[in-house]
């Protein structure tokens, strides 16, 4: 293994697997002939499918799950904490067993365009586009093109093919 890659020997990758250098991997799952740029960490729990590209500076934290033919732009960050805190009400810093992972999924051939934050207890449809810098504060339907802060439907793919006709 790379001197540059975190790897703990609990993560599960596919076959191929592309890997850059500095990255941070544990108690994930990537699949099949999928690409992780460099300075990416995938936390415990998430899970990457088959070839997908996740490009550099992404957080992929737990409780975040990616399936297959999904391209995440550079700078992705994924949210599981709708109410984060340092510290119990009594001022005793958190631990796990302080709170509960809220649940991410990113559907089939979706594309997450740089600097895009995805919220937690999000569904991003199949094949959806989600604009650079975008937040993504509720679902997004299947097909759907969102961008904005908070991300909005702008059109449909089915209208952005009509309009290139």
């Amino acid at each position: 293994m790379n001197e540059f890659i975190s790897m703990a020997p609990d993560v599960k990758l596919g076959e191929d697997v592309k890997l850059s250098k500095f990255i941070n991997l544990y108690g994930c799952e990537v699949g099949d002939h999928t690409k992780i740029g460099a300075f990416v960490e995938v936390q415990k729990n998430a899970k990457i499918g088959r070839n997908c590209k996740i490009s550099s500076h992404t957080f992929v934290c737990e409780g975040v799950v990616i399936e297959d033919n999904v391209f995440v732009g550079h700078n992705v960050t994924f949210i599981n904490d709708s109410y984060p805190r340092a510290t119990t009400p009594d001022g005793q810093m958190q631990t796990e067993k302080d709170w509960v992972v809220e649940k991410t999924l990113v559907k089939r051939g979706a594309s997450i365009g740089s600097g895009a934050t995805i919220l937690s207890r999000v569904i991003i449809g199949e094949n959806a586009i989600i604009g650079a810098g975008s937040v993504v504060t509720r679902n997004v339907p299947d097909n759907a093109i969102v961008a904005g802060v908070p991300a909005r439907v702008l059109r449909s793919l089915d209208e952005e093919k009509t309009l290139m006709q």
